[in-house]
């Protein structure tokens, strides 16, 4: 998959795809339905298949002090969307410009002019434009003058409500990691480089691999049964993570800590991807490290219990 950056100046061979739209932050089962839409459509017009995204994710621009709500990494998203048969992946940057483009405006200069698509496919909720006035009819009617194709996907159920990134976070935040994996099509996982902790945890006997957060959705504070990657294996290891405040030996310092077990090296620098299963327990405060010692083996256990079945790569 090529990845372009930008509208302006793109080469003969970076036009012409009929492309998805929208921003894919967990390249979710909606989205899906909307690049297998696009997928159609290109084939029809004998096109390449395409995605544009925006980054900074628009929310992130119009709310930068807002929590952290991110689903996946950019590599992850850009790999998983390659291996869905996306050609060309055109990353547009959100500032002050973009914001602000009437819906004719962004579709005669970003689409048309800069990248000239062939065609585009957006879910039918899709709005754009300054204040997002634009609405998918006149999406359709504005490609139409231009002569561009346009399809616009219906909304993916599920139980309720319509699948969506909100919906997504809301599990995550809950703790629900089964429904978070039933709405994206996949089990959530978070990316990072095992960073330096205390080693307190080497003294209890339960050596841990610590990463930070980041601009990722919070999960419910607790432990969680997860399989970890490790850069450069090809199979995934049972672990024990617990992401929150350490509130029997520190308290305020947030942070993703991952037990792996029957496991013995050093993690330091490397790039780990924790594949959430399921909230073992909520975070909680013991009476010394004794006690503490005591549950992380319990929690090992159930931990191993819940993944003994699972298998395959994060």
């Amino acid at each position: 998959m090529q990845v372009f950056h930008g509208y302006d100046g793109l080469k003969s061979s970076a036009r012409g795809a009929v492309i998805a739209l929208g921003n894919f932050d967990g390249v979710h089962i909606g989205h899906r339905a909307v690049l297998d839409l696009a997928r159609s459509l290109a084939c029809e017009a004998g096109a390449l298949l395409g995605v544009a995204l925006f980054d900074p994710h628009p929310r992130r621009y119009f709310a930068p002090e807002a929590r952290s709500f991110r689903l996946m990494s950019p590599a992850r998203r850009n790999a998983t969307l390659a291996a869905l048969g996306v050609a060309q992946l055109h990353v547009l940057e959100f500032d002050q410009a973009m914001a602000q483009m009437t819906p004719e405006g962004f579709v005669q200069t970003v689409l048309a002019d800069g990248l000239g698509i062939a065609g585009i496919v957006t879910g039918a909720d899709f709005r754009f434009g300054a204040g997002r006035t634009g609405s998918t009819l006149e999406l359709a009617q504005l490609c139409e003058a231009r002569g561009i194709r346009s399809a616009f996907a219906e909304l993916e159920g599920n139980g309720a409500d319509k699948v969506s990134s909100t919906r997504i976070r809301q599990a995550i935040h809950d703790g629900n990691m089964r429904a978070a994996a039933e709405l994206l099509g996949a089990r959530w996982v978070v990316d990072g480089i095992v960073v330096q902790g205390n080693q307190r945890g080497r003294t209890i006997g339960f050596p841990t691999a610590n990463l930070n957060m980041g601009d990722y959705v919070r999960p419910a504070y607790g432990v969680y049964a997860v399989l970890v990657g490790i850069d450069g294996e090809p199979a995934t290891r049972p672990a024990v993570a617990n992401i929150g405040k350490r509130p029997t030996v520190d308290g305020v310092t947030e942070l993703l800590e991952v037990h792996l077990l029957d496991f013995d090296g050093d993690l330091y620098g490397r790039e780990l991807a924790v594949e959430f299963h399921d909230h073992l327990r909520a975070e909680h405060r013991f009476d010394g490290l004794d006690a503490l010692k005591a549950q992380i083996a319990l929690d090992a256990a159930q931990a191993r219990a819940v993944l003994t079945h699972v298998a395959g790569p994060a």
